[in-house]
C-alpha cells in the first residue's frame, strides 16, 4: 500500500457540543511538540501536529487507487479529559477508509486535555477529510472566531455527522408489539426504578437499560454505497447542525394475502412519510402521514361497516380512522399523527399530539389501550424518586347519527385521566388510575377537570351525576426474578360497594380484572419471550346511561376492543435471531352478544354503545350472557428485519379465527376464518385485527 500521496489536509470547523465554545477554553490540547508554546499559538500548533501525524501515518486502501476515487470523509473526535483521543464518528465512502481512519487515531499519543476553569475539560472536533490535499502548511493561521459575516451566513451554516440523536431524545418509541418485545425483558430486571406501563415510551427513558445504538450496530451491515447503507442501516435523510437535527422516511405497509373460505383476496396499500427531529435538547417533534387504500378479511370487513360513521362514508378501519369507498369492495383510509415533546427537566415531560396512547403491562388493557383510532392529547409525564405520575387529556369523538349536533357535526366528548405508579421495593410496582369522561355542552372544556392533581369521583358528584363517567382502577406488578413477572389491573366503572360486594350479580357490578405473566429467555432459550394473560369483565363496564359518555372513540372501545362482558385467555410468544423474527398469538374467549332481533331488543352488556337503561337484567347478570359466544384466534408470524433505524419488516403470517355464536342472527353467526398474507411494512403501530 502506497501512501496517499496528495490525502488529508484536515481542516478544522467547529469544536464543542459541551455547554463552552472556543473562546471560553483557557488552554488548548496540548501535544509534547507543542509544550514551549505560548497559549495563543497552542491552537494552531495542535491543528499541524495532528494534520501531521494523519498524513505521516495514514497508508491509502488499495480500493482507493484502483477506482482512482476523489471525495472526502468526516471524523468525530473527543479529546477527553484524560487526554486520550477517542473516535465517535466515522463517515466515508468505503468500510476500507474508515477502517484505516480508526486505525491512525488509536496510534495517537495521550496528550494534555484541554482545560477550563483550571480544570480539565474535553473537546470535541468535527474534521472533514478531502482527497485529494496538499501536505499540512506549518504557517496556518489560528482559528478564531470571528462575527458571523452576513453576506457568508449560508455559507457558515456547518453540517454536523448525524450520530442516532433520536435515541437520545424525548421522542416516543412507536407503539409496536413486536418492537417492544426486543427491549422488555431490560426494563424489567429486578432492582430498576422503570415504570413500564405507561407507553409509548421515550428513547431516553428506555435507552438507560437498552442501548439502541449498540444493538443497532450488532445489526448492521456492512454497506459502502448510498443505496446499500440507506436500505439496510440508516434514515433515508439524517441532518444536523448546531443545534438541531431531523431525519426524514418514506415508508410502506404494502399487504397481499387470501381470505380463504369466503374467497375473498385482501390487500392494503399504504404510502407514509414520518420527520422526526429535535431542536436543542429539550424539545423533539414526531409527525407521519398515511395515505391507504385496502379490502381485508371478510370478518374484518363487516365489522368495519358495523360502526361506520354518520354522514354516509362506509366504514371506520378499527384502529386507523374512517374510511371513504374506494373502486367497489374497498376502502380509502388517509390516517396522519404527529406531536411535539419538551422536556423542561428530567422531572417533567410535556406532549401535545395526535395519536394513541397506552396503560398497563399486558398485551391488553383495561384501562387505556391502543385499539382506537388516533385522537388529539395533551400529557404531563413526572418522574420523581421512585414515583412516575402521568395526567392525559384527550378529546374523542362520537360519530353516530343519533348523537350528532344540531349543525350535523360529530359529537365532542373529553377524557380526563390520572395514572400514578409506585416502586415500592425493587421487585414490586402498585398503580393508581382514574378517569372521568364528559361531554362538550357547547361551553367546550370543563375546567374543573383540567387539575391535574384532583380525585375525579369528588369533581363528578359536584356536577351532577349525569354528567361524566368515572373509572378507578388499581394494578400491580411483581419481578420474580429479572426472567419472571407478574402483572394486574382491576378496573371499577362508577363505583358502587354493595352492588360491587353484594353477591346478587347486579348490574351496576360494573368491574374487570387482568392477570398476567411474562417469561424472558423462555426455558434457557436467548430472546424467546412468552407472555400469557387473562382479561375478564362484567356486563355493562365501561357503558352509561348517557349514551356519549360510554368509554369509547369512534364507535371503537378505548380499553379492551372486545367491549365487556366478556373472559378471554391468551398466549403470546416472540422470539428473533439478529434480524430474523418470529411472534405467535393464541386467543380463547367466551363473549357475550346482543341478539338483536324482533322476539329480544334487550341490551345484555357488551356493546358499550348502548345505553343501560336497556338492560336485560337488573340482579343475575353472568359474563357473556345473552348470545354467548365461543372464540379462538390464532396467528402466526414470520418475517425479517431489513433496516432497524426505520423499523422496516418484511413478513409473511397466517391468521385462523373461529366464531361460534349460540344463535345465529343477521349481525352475529357462526363463520371461519383462515387468512393468508405477505407484506412489506414500516412498522409505526399496531393493527387491530384479533377481535
Amino acid at each position: 500500500m502506497k501512501k496517499f500521496a496528495s490525502f488529508l489536509v484536515i481542516i478544522f470547523s467547529l469544536t464543542v457540543y459541551s455547554q463552552n465554545t472556543l473562546s471560553l477554553y483557557e488552554k488548548y490540547p496540548v501535544f509534547k511538540e507543542c509544550a514551549d508554546q505560548p497559549v495563543d499559538s497552542l491552537e494552531n500548533c495542535f491543528n499541524y501536529t495532528l494534520k501531521q501525524f494523519v498524513f505521516d501515518n495514514f497508508k491509502t486502501p488499495q480500493i482507493v487507487s484502483e477506482e482512482n476515487y476523489q471525495g472526502k470523509a468526516e471524523v468525530l473526535i473527543e479529546v477527553n479529559k484524560k487526554g486520550e483521543f477517542k473516535v465517535l464518528y466515522v463517515d466515508a465512502f468505503y468500510t476500507e477508509i474508515k477502517d484505516e481512519i480508526r486505525r491512525v487515531f488509536k496510534m495517537l499519543p495521550k496528550i494534555n486535555p484541554a482545560t477550563y476553569n483550571s480544570e480539565p475539560t474535553y473537546m470535541q472536533f468535527s474534521l472533514p477529510f478531502k482527497i485529494p490535499l496538499e501536505e499540512p502548511n506549518k504557517e496556518i493561521s489560528i482559528i478564531k472566531e470571528t462575527p458571523l459575516n452576513p453576506s457568508n451566513e449560508y455559507d457558515d451554516i456547518i453540517k454536523f455527522p448525524y450520530t442516532n440523536e433520536e435515541y437520545k431524545s424525548n421522542l416516543n418509541i412507536p407503539l409496536s408489539t413486536q418492537n417492544y418485545s426486543r427491549f422488555d425483558a431490560a426494563l424489567n430486571k429486578v432492582g430498576t426504578n422503570s415504570h413500564t406501563a405507561q407507553r409509548p415510551f421515550l428513547y431516553n427513558e428506555v435507552n438507560k437499560y437498552y442501548d439502541f445504538d449498540a444493538e443497532n450496530k450488532i445489526l448492521a451491515k456492512s454497506k459502502t454505497s448510498w443505496f446499500g447503507r440507506k436500505w439496510w442501516n440508516e434514515h433515508m435523510v439524517a441532518f444536523k447542525g448546531e443545534d438541531f437535527w431531523f431525519t426524514l422516511d418514506p415508508g410502506v405497509d404494502l399487504q397481499i394475502g387470501k381470505d380463504i373460505d369466503p374467497d375473498v383476496n385482501t390487500y392494503n396499500n399504504t404510502r407514509l412519510l414520518y420527520v422526526q427531529g429535535g431542536i436543542g435538547k429539550k424539545l423533539s417533534f414526531f409527525t407521519v402521514f398515511y395515505e391507504s387504500q385496502g379490502r381485508f378479511a371478510d370478518y374484518f370487513n363487516r365489522y368495519a361497516e358495523s360502526i361506520k360513521p354518520d354522514g354516509g362514508n362506509p366504514a371506520i378501519i378499527p384502529g386507523r380512522g374512517i374510511a371513504k369507498e374506494f373502486k367497489t369492495d374497498a376502502y380509502d383510509y388517509p390516517v396522519a399523527t404527529g406531536y411535539i415533546s419538551y422536556t423542561p427537566s428530567k422531572y417533567f415531560n410535556f406532549q401535545l399530539g395526535h395519536g394513541k396512547n397506552f396503560i398497563g403491562d399486558g398485551y391488553r388493557s383495561l384501562f387505556l389501550s391502543d385499539n382506537a383510532s388516533p385522537y388529539p392529547y395533551f400529557k404531563i409525564k413526572t418522574n420523581i424518586w421512585k414515583l412516575q405520575y402521568t395526567n392525559l387529556w384527550m378529546s374523542l369523538k362520537d360519530v353516530r347519527t343519533e348523537v350528532l349536533n344540531e349543525n350535523r357535526s360529530y359529537k365532542n366528548k373529553y377524557i380526563a385521566s390520572h395514572y400514578l405508579s409506585y416502586n415500592v421495593t425493587k421487585r414490586l410496582n402498585i398503580g393508581f388510575f382514574e378517569s372521568v369522561i364528559w361531554e362538550s355542552a357547547g361551553d367546550g372544556l370543563d375546567l374543573a377537570y383540567l387539575n391535574p392533581i384532583i380525585f375525579f369521583q369528588a369533581i363528578q358528584f359536584s356536577t351532577g351525576s349525569r354528567s361524566g363517567n368515572a373509572l378507578i382502577g388499581f394494578s400491580a406488578k411483581y419481578k420474580f426474578s429479572d426472567r419472571i413477572n407478574a402483572y394486574g389491573q382491576f378496573i371499577i366503572d362508577e363505583f358502587s360497594s354493595s352492588d360491587v360486594f353484594g353477591g346478587e350479580g347486579s348490574w351496576k357490578n360494573k368491574t374487570g380484572y387482568q392477570i398476567g405473566m411474562k417469561y424472558y429467555d423462555a426455558f434457557g432459550l436467548k430472546n424467546l419471550y412468552l407472555q400469557a394473560e387473562y382479561n375478564r369483565v362484567r356486563p355493562y363496564t365501561y357503558s352509561h346511561n348517557t349514551i356519549v359518555l360510554n368509554y369509547g372513540h369512534n364507535n371503537q372501545s378505548i380499553a379492551h376492543p372486545y367491549g365487556a362482558s366478556f373472559s378471554e385467555f391468551l398466549v403470546i410468544g416472540h422470539y428473533n435471531i439478529k434480524r430474523i423474527f418470529g411472534d405467535a398469538k393464541f386467543i380463547v374467549a367466551k363473549r357475550g352478544f346482543d341478539f338483536n332481533t324482533e322476539e329480544d331488543t334487550a341490551f345484555y352488556g357488551a356493546d358499550i354503545y348502548r345505553s343501560e337503561e336497556d338492560r336485560a337484567f337488573e340482579t343475575g347478570n353472568k359474563v357473556a350472557q345473552g348470545n354467548t359466544t365461543n372464540f379462538f384466534f390464532a396467528e402466526l408470524q414470520g418475517g425479517y428485519l431489513i433496516n432497524p433505524s426505520t423499523n422496516l419488516k418484511v413478513y409473511g403470517s397466517v391468521i385462523f379465527r373461529s366464531f361460534k355464536p349460540l344463535v345465529n342472527t343477521e349481525t352475529v353467526f357462526e363463520n371461519t376464518t383462515t387468512w393468508l398474507n405477505l407484506g412489506i411494512r414500516t412498522d409505526l403501530f399496531n393493527w387491530t385485527n384479533d377481535f
